[in-house]
């Protein structure tokens, strides 16, 4: 007999038991939680089945109380009292429903076919309706029935031959199926054949903060460990092209090597040192374009072994010597022999520059064809091109706004803060309730990191810049087209020390120079002095951005604040006084000695650069002396080039006796954040949490009246604590110990009150931040709470009716959004398998593999892969809604449940575009309070046009202001 019939037959009989006896027939252990294996022939033959037991059960109201005193009603209570979980009770009850009508229709067609019975005396029969005959003899009803043992065929064949194959989301689309059919037919497998389904979660590639979920359908005997080699599962569809890339165009393609006898060097002596890191090329050179840019950051391969980095720029040829067409400009000296300038390519195939480069297709590489007629590939390798600076965010971070005014800052707070609440109050005149709830949720998440990251509004024509040298200008002026001629520039780059690191300059657009190699229209690169550039932290020329923000205008709305150099950083160069030599021993290892002592390198620039950034930002608040300072931003000069000049940057911590700058303003040696500026960021340690957190909500179970009401409730994972051995040192015993796993957060999230993270000294400028955050985590609070009242629009079977095209369309962009999910998740999970043997190729070669390394390697993997199986970008697969399709959204026509999947597949510019309500004529509070905390930092034009209003409006809400 089929399995699934005896299970139903198992149930026979059960009509005549008790409850208890009901309950202890089925109470046996389950494997898996499966069928309720050992019950076998059940003598009770003259009862009701399974799903008559089942229909009586819910008639009687039935309910059950678990072991832990909860009384379970419903469905939920019968699923309990027969072992299951709520889906998997659902799933065997549709199984058993489907073997039911199987028997059904065999009966019927017997009656048909075998005793010439016509539908009305099958139908009497049988003791069922002349439709329900019908029904039972169409063959679309058959075929429907019996796709999850067709499916469960299927994939038994594919994992048979795979061995261990994804099911996860999206899965059922390639197999035309619905999602409960394909959870039936692995029920199946698993109940009938002993075959195993796995799940786990493992971090994306581009944001380790999101996990991808895949479950995973296994032949029998695999153990759940397995599924995490990563490499072994394979897709139910084969997406990967087996043709090593030939139906494709790659998006990197190893670099071509420039002839080092094409490359001089400019060094030090020679006036290098004025534009280190500008990388000259002799213009119309072929395999040395930059296409439609006049300038780009590049990598090029010199003599397969070495690369440069730095800024391209076009010359023309009288600055070149016969046959040499590249220029590289270095801050080194002249006993440095030529190639030991340039930096070494690392071994990594896919990465040689330890960069990530621009895919092909936006211009990273390029082909060319030679004289010959070859298609040859370009030495150029961008790493950003002319345009691309201009995206930046231009909000202003608290590193630079925390050290300017008390002033400024209430000003830019509070203009952020105004545009939030102008943002909410715009949420909650949506009518539509689920593009509400949608909104409100994105919007709390928003406010969240708003209070972590402390950022204040931009002020008005803040943009951010990549710097080129311009020799023939002075020290005081900028070439900056996108600004006034005779304007005023505050230029500030990151990690920002304070107002000394500021010089304010007057925009000079007439520089031939520079007109020269920037251009009239560039929006995204200024040209400045060197020695602007020594005041920047000693920023140089291959890359290095500032942000420029116009001051000093006539209204005075804006003023920067700039104080002179400090005196303890004139003359100092960290690459001359912790610079070392290197010496390479038998083995090939790399040795840097200085002052003949061997030194470390460093590895974690961005950890020892966060340290020395807390320590200067709470230092300054705090009112540290010149000199102190001084002693604060040398060690930061040398520890943010350490590891690319190969500083010994552990001496600078010891001459400038940093130790005792950390006892002294954070309290300790080792030092430590103690201000709300430098502690909201910082990294806390909390027990490692599951699911989705819950809101904070009265009335609710969970309610917790400590914290405020709609703060996050987390729920402490079920494996956080766990028990191993430990030797006990004083005892010489092993002991068994409980170990609590961890997860990492940041002390701003995990306070409900940012004045928890005010230093002792309260500084009146932590007073600003931290009423800020507080505001930030009310109005998360507030949209959390409205996001739980917001309710559900009715679903409306006459709306689907009028607006069936709309529907199909929405449908139809839903299902192609949607198909990409398997594609993604493969695509990820062989980005993790690639980037984890590179890691393991790296223990066993001795090394460990870097924060920042592993992070590129895993977006270029990805890239790879996404191309390899067709995985389309979030951009391109976007759903766009048209006007019809959101009069049947609004009008009900779609259902919750579809209208979320959809929302989370829109593109954002059209979804906000619909769904925001239309600008009265009158302006609201909200937006009212926002031209008002605006007009501290805005002309009446600035605010116009950041509000997309006229001049007029803005001026009749700003009268009797002031």
């Amino acid at each position: 007999m089929n399995p699934v019939a005896e299970e139903i037959e198992s149930y026979i009989g059960s009509s005549s038991m008790s409850g208890k006896d009901f309950l202890e027939h089925y109470g046996m252990s389950r494997r898996s939680g499966r069928y309720p294996w050992g019950s076998g022939k059940d003598p009770y033959q003259s009862g009701r089945d399974f799903l008559g037991r089942v229909e009586e059960m819910r008639k009687s109201g039935f309910t059950y109380t678990d072991e832990n005193g909860k009384k379970w009603t419903g469905d939920p209570a019968i699923a309990k009292s027969l072992g299951y979980s709520t889906t998997d009770f659902r799933t065997v009850y549709a199984i058993a429903k489907d073997e039911r009508r199987s028997d059904m229709v065999a009966t019927a067609r017997r009656l048909k076919e075998k005793e010439g019975m016509n539908n009305s005396e099958i139908g009497r029969k049988m003791g069922i309706n002349e439709s329900s005959v019908r029904s039972l003899l169409d063959p679309n009803s058959e075929s429907k029935m019996k796709q999850a043992r067709e499916t469960a065929e299927f994939l038994k064949k594919q994992v048979d031959k795979k061995k261990m194959v994804d099911v996860g989301a999206g899965v059922e689309r390639d197999l035309n199926i619905s999602k409960e059919k394909l959870d039936q037919a692995l029920f199946m497998l698993q109940a009938e054949g002993g075959y195993e389904v796995y799940g786990n979660r493992f971090p994306q590639a581009t944001d380790r903060n999101q996990m991808t979920t895949q479950r995973v359908l296994c032949v029998p005997g695999t153990t759940h460990s397995d599924i995490y080699n990563f490499d072994k599962i394979q897709t139910v569809k084969d997406y990967i092209s087996r043709d090593d890339g030939q139906t494709f165009e790659k998006k990197f393609h190893y670099p071509e090597s420039l002839d080092s006898k094409r490359l001089a060097i400019r060094y030090k002596e020679d006036g290098g040192i004025d534009k280190d890191g500008v990388v000259e090329l002799r213009r119309n050179v072929p395999d040395l374009s930059l296409g439609e840019s006049r300038y780009s950051q590049v990598r090029i391969m010199v003599d397969g072994k070495k690369y440069i980095k730095g800024m391209a720029v076009y010359k023309d040829d009288s600055n070149f010597p016969p046959g040499v067409d590249v220029i590289f400009n270095t801050n080194k000296s002249k006993s440095v022999p030529k190639l030991e300038v340039l930096k070494d390519i690392k071994k990594d195939p896919d990465n040689p520059f330890g960069s990530l480069i621009k895919d092909a297709d936006q211009g990273g590489q390029y082909w060319y064809t030679d004289k010959k007629g070859n298609r040859k590939l370009g030495l150029i390798n961008k790493r950003s091109d002319e345009g691309d600076w201009g995206d930046w965010k231009d909000a202003l971070p608290s590193q630079f706004l925390s050290k300017q005014s008390k002033a400024m800052a209430e000003k830019q707070l509070g203009i952020a803060k105004a545009d939030k609440q102008a943002e909410f109050d715009s949420i909650m005149a949506l009518t539509n309730p689920t593009v509400k709830k949608y909104y409100l949720h994105k919007f709390a998440e928003d406010c969240d990191s708003a209070a972590v990251h402390l950022k204040g509004a931009s002020l008005p024509g803040q943009k951010y810049h990549v710097i080129l040298p311009v020799t023939s200008m002075s020290e005081k002026e900028v070439y900056a087209p996108g600004y006034p001629d005779g304007s005023k520039l505050a230029l500030i780059r990151f990690p920002h020390g304070g107002t000394f690191e500021i010089p304010i300059c007057t925009v000079n657009n007439k520089n031939k120079e520079a007109i020269s190699m920037i251009g009239k229209t560039s929006q995204d690169a200024i040209g400045i002095n060197s020695k602007v550039a020594d005041r920047l932290s000693g920023a140089d020329f291959d890359g290095d951005t500032v942000m420029c923000i116009p001051t000093h205008d006539r209204g005075g709305k804006v003023k920067i604040t700039s104080t002179h150099p400090l005196k303890g950083l004139e003359g100092f160069d960290p690459k001359m006084s912790y610079g070392g030599e290197k010496k390479v021993d038998a083995n090939g290892k790399e040795h840097w000695y200085r002052n003949g002592s061997e030194y470390k390198l460093m590895k974690k620039t961005d950890t020892e650069m966060g340290k020395i950034s807390n320590l200067i930002t709470d230092m300054t608040l705090l009112g540290a002396s010149e000199d102190k300072l001084a002693r604060a931003v040398r060690h930061s000069m040398v520890v943010i080039d350490a590891e690319k000049h190969h500083l010994d940057y552990k001496q600078s911590e010891k001459d400038n006796n940093i130790a005792a700058l950390k006892v002294e303003y954070q309290g300790k040696s080792t030092g430590g954040a103690s201000t709300i500026i430098s502690r909201a960021k910082g990294e806390v340690k909390v027990d490692k949490r599951q699911g989705t957190p819950k809101y904070n909500i009265k009335g609710k179970e969970w309610y917790d009246p400590s914290r405020p009401e709609g703060a996050l409730i987390y729920k402490k994972a079920d494996d956080a604590t766990y028990t191993t051995h430990k030797l006990n040192k004083k005892t010489g015993e092993m002991e068994e110990v409980t170990v609590v796993r961890k997860t990492n957060s940041t002390k701003m999230a995990e306070t409900d009150d940012a004045y928890t993270l005010v230093s002792q000294y309260r500084h009146p400028m932590e007073g600003v931040y931290a009423d800020y955050a507080n505001s930030m985590k009310h109005l998360a609070n507030q949209a959390r709470i409205e996001e739980t009242k917001a309710g559900k629009i009715a679903y409306n079977k006459e709306a689907k009716r009028k607006y069936q095209t709309e529907v199909d369309s929405l449908t139809k962009k839903l299902d192609i959004a949607q198909s990409n999910v398997v594609k993604e998740r493969a695509a990820q999970r062989m980005t993790y398998a690639a980037v984890q043997k590179k890691q393991n190729a790296a223990k066993e070669a001795g090394e460990v593999m870097k924060a920042k390394d592993v992070k590129k390697a895993s977006q270029q993997a990805l890239t790879r892969y996404r191309e390899e199986v067709g995985s389309v970008s979030r951009r391109d697969r976007n759903i766009v809604i048209t006007d019809n399709e959101w009069k049947a959204i609004q009008a009900g026509a779609i259902s919750e449940n579809i209208l979320n999947k959809i929302l989370n597949n829109c593109d954002p510019d059209s979804l906000r575009q619909k769904a925001m309500p239309k600008e009265s004529k009158e302006l609201n509070e909200a937006k009212q309070l926002r031209i008002k905390a605006m007009s501290a930092s805005y002309t009446i034009s600035q605010i116009a046009d950041k509000l997309g209003i006229s001049t007029s409006t803005v001026s009749k809400y700003l009268k009797g202001v002031n």
